[in-house]
């Protein structure tokens, strides 16, 4: 029998956090769902607010506030270029300062915590595919550094906490993630392609297209991100969590316009400064330590995804940014 515990999820209203919100909510744990809604909607939760073991609270993590917990998930930062570079230092803010009040509330309540954690933390990196063992090769001064830098100053505190607090951390490196309930406007490829190619627009790919990324279904890394919680004491990570089926981007379009029957067309612009040319995550770790391997192929992903942009309205999302 599962033990229920009292689990907070801080950036739960967002697209992978309302998803990890519904499995633990259907696991029977008391959930609280914390989030600011800078780019998350409540709409992701709505169905989850009559639960009697789901609590939803409006809060910004830079700001401290106190709950009694067993476990918690940090998943709370913008994690789209256009969404985290339109206020870069509030996205530090939100990796460190969060960070530390997070830290904090795990110390008072010894609770384990659970930092989400990115494959950007790899910059646009030497080495391929990426295993943890790589220490990146990341612009502290370029555009994308607000996220990657934060991102790799949270785990630096996160392992400073259980070194010298003994809080119990897991750390995780999440690479890029899709599914049903990604916003429409959040600026990432999946989304973007689709909502293009759905709209007849021409599909816009930054660069050549032949970087690659590799995409990993939201179902897939929900079930990593639980398994990491609930794994070994002596496992704190890092570890890859992603899918290592590298996809080039002109293919990737090529695929949604394929799965849509879009008549869209494939137009080229510059590539953004910093932008990785390559992406693939090494998860020998998560395989051997978790049990862990992605089973969802990316058309079989695509085409859940794209089923739900089908029944969205776009009128009732609105661009979190001017970029996206």
């Amino acid at each position: 029998m599962t033990k229920l515990k009292r689990i907070l999820v801080t950036g739960g209203a967002g697209f992978l956090g309302s998803h990890l919100c519904e499995r633990l909510v259907a696991q029977g744990h008391d959930v609280i769902c914390l989030d600011n809604f800078f780019t998350s909607q409540k709409s992701n939760v709505a169905h989850l607010l009559g639960k009697p073991n789901f609590e939803l609270i409006r809060h910004d993590i830079t700001l401290p506030i106190w709950l009694e917990v067993d476990e918690i998930y940090n998943l709370a930062c913008p994690a789209a270029p256009g969404h985290y570079q339109y206020n870069p230092i509030k996205t530090m803010k939100t990796s460190v300062t969060g960070s530390i009040n997070v830290l904090g509330m795990a110390k008072r309540c010894r609770a384990k915590v659970l930092q989400a954690s990115t494959s950007e933390v790899y910059g646009d990196p030497e080495v391929h595919p990426q295993p943890e063992s790589y220490r990146g090769a990341v612009n502290p001064i370029g555009p994308r550094a607000c996220y990657d830098e934060g991102k790799r100053a949270a785990e630096t505190l996160f392992m400073d906490y259980h070194r010298t607090n003994r809080v119990n951390v897991r750390i995780v490196r999440i690479f890029n993630t899709y599914g049903p309930r990604m916003h429409p406007f959040d600026g990432r490829v999946i989304s973007n392609f689709i909502r293009q190619a759905l709209e007849g627009e021409p599909i816009t790919i930054f660069g050549d297209g032949n970087q690659t990324r590799s995409f990993c279904y939201r179902d897939d890394m929900v079930d990593g991100l639980i398994r990491m919680m609930e794994g070994p004491d002596d496992f704190v990570g890092p570890v890859n969590l992603g899918n290592p089926d590298e996809c080039a981007i002109r293919r990737l379009a090529e695929l949604i316009i394929e799965l849509t029957g879009s008549r869209s067309e494939i137009v080229y612009k510059s590539q953004p400064e910093d932008d990785p040319r390559r992406r693939q995550p090494d998860i020998t770790l998560a395989r051997t330590r978790l049990g862990w391997q992605p089973t969802v192929p990316l058309r079989e992903g695509l085409e859940k995804t794209i089923q739900w942009f089908r029944t969205i309205e776009l009128s009732h999302y609105r661009p979190p940014t001017p970029r996206y």
